[in-house]
């Protein structure tokens, strides 16, 4: 539904003694939301079904500046009464006494119009893509969810949900088999004249509200959601990567996935380079002596926290037909828009930042619907489903993600210079130090540089070994991203059983800088 707006105008009252002594209205006479319209209907709201009144999309742009930020993250608004007016001959003119306004209850009985922009769409529909799974083609949630905090948020659920429930949260649907009416409505689905869901193991209807609120941050077309970081890896590559092509990586990468792609993909006949992150010579001389599939890095790399030049090397690879996927995971969406800077896939995994409480395991790739149709067929047929528990951790985690990230981000550069500064420091590694290699790339294609920072123990591995001992707050484990501190020393975590890495070593993996900090 797309309605000019030009000559509309919105207006807002609010009585603050509200007059309640009309009975509620029953239940039969509330209408329900209906979120779904087949194409062309000018249909988009037909009701509400609550006391609470919805606000129109283009509420918050309404707003002051201030009045915006300050309401990206409402939980819940009470309005005694409010009335919108289309036209300004609907208001009161200067002044003339307003109108008595409505009570609360007359106001649930009564449809509010939508107003909504040029070239708005409020409708939330449902569609398959050609693997049959699942997709919501919701409106673009950039038409009125300005913020990615209002995103992480709002997407995919402020609109409405492929699941039909008046709840503020997004239900667990948990369930193996979707089952059909009739054999009539099976046939139909067979042949894309209806959609539904027919396994659990091709979609989710809440782990499809999370892949829609990732395609949301990410600008992206479609997610595919897997049951880990790695999982995505691994399907990336399978699916991609044809028996005896070539793939491009670089040396800075997660151990797993170096030692599948030096170890597994071999035995398919896939070839391998692997280049410097800042080499772009190198990749060039890759893309002309072989017949690249696909150029795979992380940006920034784990663990030095380099940063690949995503505008640069896109334009690269896509002159030869080269597929290029990042690896955020240390970016996160909100630090780093891949797609926007010129990727055809961002792979993240989910347990880190996304989940943020170090308690729920996923991985999702992003991209254009072909390229991950493509991924998400093969995903179909090897499993590495995730839970849809899990999905809703994922769902109810990413809605404090603006908030840990901005700290994250904060916590980690008081850190970086803290580190910098201590005699007994060797280096520091930290995309947002100006000793950085790529400090100023960085500056260019990131808004934040993230909570882990990496440094060198001036000494061996028993001093360092003494040093992480020796903190009272960080516990010594894997993973980051979450609201707990994290150190690791992955000469010992990594690497036990391999030999040249760094054993002075130490990346640190933090969420608030405690005051215990500075006497640790």
């Amino acid at each position: 539904m797309a309605v000019s707006s030009s000559h509309m105008r919105f207006t807002f009252e609010c009585r603050s003694d509200p007059d309640f002594s009309p009975p509620p209205p029953s239940f039969d006479n509330l209408r329900r939301r209906n979120f779904r319209s087949s194409a062309g209907s000018g249909a988009a709201f037909h009701g509400i079904s609550s006391l609470i009144l919805r606000f129109p999309p283009n509420f918050q742009r309404q707003l002051s500046t201030k009045a915006r930020r300050n309401c990206s993250n409402i939980g819940v608004a009470q309005i005694v009464a409010a009335s919108w007016s289309n036209n300004s001959d609907n208001s009161p003119a200067a002044g003339a006494p307003a109108p008595p306004a409505a009570t609360a209850t007359d106001a649930a009985t009564v449809p509010l119009p939508v107003v909504v922009a040029a070239n708005e769409d409020v409708v939330v529909s449902a569609a398959a893509d050609e693997n049959g799974a699942v997709q919501l083609n919701s409106s673009s949630y950039s038409s009125f969810l300005k913020s990615d905090a209002s995103k992480t948020i709002h997407a995919a659920e402020r609109l409405g949900r492929g699941i039909e429930t008046d709840g503020i949260t997004t239900p667990v649907v948990n369930t193996s088999a979707y089952f059909f009416k009739k054999t009539a409505d099976l046939i139909d689905f067979k042949e894309n004249r209806q959609v539904s869901y027919e396994y659990g193991r091709y979609g989710n209807p809440t782990t499809v509200v999370l892949e829609e609120k990732i395609s949301a941050l990410e600008g992206a077309e479609s997610t595919v959601i897997m049951a880990s970081g790695m999982c995505a890896s691994v399907v990336l590559f399978m699916a991609l990567v044809p028996a005896g092509g070539h793939l491009v990586t670089t040396t800075d990468c997660y151990r797993k996935t170096r030692i599948f792609i030096e170890t597994f993909l071999p035995k398919m006949g896939i070839t391998t380079t692997v280049i410097d992150p800042a080499d772009v010579g190198a990749l060039e001389s890759a893309l002309e002596q072989h017949n690249v599939s696909l150029f795979f890095t992380e940006s920034p790399t784990n663990p030095f926290l380099r940063c690949v030049d995503i505008k640069l090397v896109s334009e690269l690879c896509h002159k030869k037909g080269t597929l290029l996927c990042i690896d955020g995971t240390f970016a996160t969406p909100l630090n780093q828009k891949a797609l926007a800077l010129g990727a055809d896939l961002i792979l993240h995994s989910l347990t880190k930042y996304m989940g943020g409480h170090h308690d729920v395991l996923g991985g999702c790739i992003s991209g254009s619907i072909k390229v991950v149709s493509q991924i998400r067929t093969l995903h179909h047929v090897l499993g590495g489903t995730l839970n849809p528990n899990a999905a809703y951790l994922f769902i109810r985690g990413m809605k404090t993600l603006h908030l840990r990230v901005q700290q994250q981000n904060s916590t980690g550069m008081r850190m970086a210079k803290l580190l910098e500064a201590h005699p007994k420091v060797k280096r520091v590694y930290y995309p947002g130090l100006p000793s950085h290699p790529e400090h100023e790339l960085a500056k260019r294609q990131m808004t934040g540089f993230g909570g882990v920072v990496s440094f060198e123990i001036d000494g061996d591995l028993h001093t360092t070994i003494k040093f992480i001992d020796s903190l009272k707050i960080p516990y010594i484990a894997a993973s980051f991203g979450g609201c707990e501190s994290i150190v690791d020393q992955p000469a010992i975590l990594s690497y036990w059983y391999s030999f040249g890495f760094h054993v002075q070593f130490v990346m640190l993996m933090i969420l608030t800088l405690h005051r215990e900090w500075s006497s640790t």
